[in-house]
């Protein structure tokens, strides 16, 4: 078994961080990208498993995804139509975000797909897409009454039908889907959500010109007939992964942070909200637009924070980061309330059961779960433990910090990390 020990941070962390590359926009890139019919340059692209899975996917579709390094690739379609029917099966990998999305841009298409995925995303519901892209009249056939991977989508004779959708849940990747298959249904496609979630697929759409009508938490798309490339897309960096090092640098202390170039996106800034509702001391510099989206520097510092409570409004614009948000409350005088984080539970793991377990593992008696959330008894004593990832990225991220900034902690399964921020142990050490 695999582990690593993340030793107490004494003296505080200090420096500049790079951020990698953000998730969503880098996955949106490419699949964008190779439905185009011209080259777009991508920058600071995340290389990280997910990322990958995206790329090999649309690679797989007939698309040239060509390599300059790490973080920096072209991509050249064959146009909106020009997708080519895979000659094997498409795999995944663990990423959610794929699988979701490509079912969308693949459901209207008249070829053949079948997917598969890791062990992980075949336990994830897949029902929430497959059934309004039904409605529309696409053909897709899972395991479990078409909920699970494997999953095969079917071509079908007539054009996909536009609608309005009443989603359940405020969810981009459900959205997205919808408005990806509504580019080729006849007919106008509306989404309405009961909050608004992440943007960055209309965001994109507009630098590949295609509009989208925003009304109150509903977005229309018309027919599209082709995109219209950008040369060059520079992704952002994650807030995502900028999240260990806010919470890190408000609880360790002495710390004193600028994180570089971060995206943030309106839809997506819910921790910095939370963080400084609670007495975090950050600060945005240097903030401007890059291919759409908002990004900025962040400086946060040692902060002496306070309970606080938040639930369903605020969750679609910080999910990922509610098992980071549990740390810093556990360094936070009161309690913390978490309420509407229901959807954590269906995550590559249950994340509130995950949370609860592990981290009472380092602050016994510190964090009760709920059905849909968690509470949070800030200022209890941490010790030294041996806690298990989960095999889930944001858990061990999550443990570690918890570990630096209380008595340390040893990590089953760290490796991890690798899904989103493959530099992450290095850059908690170079900080130190």
């Amino acid at each position: 078994m695999d582990t690593k020990t993340i030793a107490k941070a004494a003296a505080g962390l200090k420096g500049e961080v790079q951020i990698p590359g953000d998730k969503s926009i880098s996955h949106r890139s490419v699949m964008f990208s190779a439905l185009g019919s011209t080259p777009v340059h991508i920058t600071n692209f995340l290389h990280a498993q997910d990322c990958l899975s995206t790329a090999a996917c649309m690679k797989a579709l007939g698309a040239s995804v060509e390599f300059k390094s790490d973080t920096e690739l072209v991509v050249t379609g064959n146009g909106l139509r020009g997708l080519k029917e895979p000659q094997t099966i498409i795999d995944a990998g663990n990423s959610g975000t794929t699988l979701r999305l490509m079912m969308g841009i693949l459901a209207p298409q008249p070829f053949l797909t079948t997917f598969t995925g890791d062990a992980s995303l075949h336990k994830r519901p897949m029902g929430r897409v497959i059934a309004p892209l039904s409605q529309m009249g696409a053909k897709i056939y899972g395991r479990q009454d078409n909920q699970k991977l494997p999953i095969t989508i079917v071509p079908q004779a007539q054009k996909l039908k536009g609608m309005t959708y009443n989603s359940p849940v405020a969810s981009a990747q459900v959205k997205s889907a919808i408005l990806l298959a509504g580019m080729y249904a006849e007919g106008d496609t509306t989404v309405v959500e009961p909050f608004t979630s992440r943007d960055h697929t209309e965001r994109m759409l507009e630098a590949f010109g295609v509009h989208t009508e925003k009304n109150g938490t509903a977005v229309t798309i018309h027919p599209v007939k082709e995109f219209n490339a950008p040369q060059e897309i520079e992704v952002p960096g994650d807030i995502s992964s900028a999240a260990y090092w806010l919470v890190a640098g408000c609880i360790i202390p002495g710390s004193d942070l600028l994180l570089r170039n971060v995206g943030v996106n309106v839809t997506r800034t819910g921790i910095l909200d939370v963080l400084k509702d609670m007495g975090a001391d950050i600060t945005l510099v240097n903030e401007r637009t890059s291919g759409g989206e908002a990004a900025a520097d962040i400086r946060v510092r040692y902060s002496k924070l306070h309970g606080t409570k938040f639930g369903a409004e605020i969750m679609p614009r910080l999910i990922d980061e509610i098992p980071i948000i549990a740390v810093a409350a556990l360094f936070a005088e009161g309690d913390t309330v978490i309420t509407g984080a229901g959807e954590l539970r269906v995550k590559e793991t249950d994340r509130l059961q995950a949370i609860t377990d592990q981290f009472n593992k380092l602050a016994p008696g510190a964090v009760d779960g709920t059905e849909d959330g968690l509470v949070i008894h800030g200022g209890k004593p941490i010790q030294h433990a041996q806690a298990f990832s989960y095999d889930d990225h944001r858990i061990a991220m999550s443990l570690a910090i918890l570990g630096a900034a209380g008595d340390g902690v040893t990590i089953e399964n760290p490796e991890c990390v690798n899904i989103s921020y493959p530099a992450f142990y290095q850059t908690l050490d170079s900080l130190r």
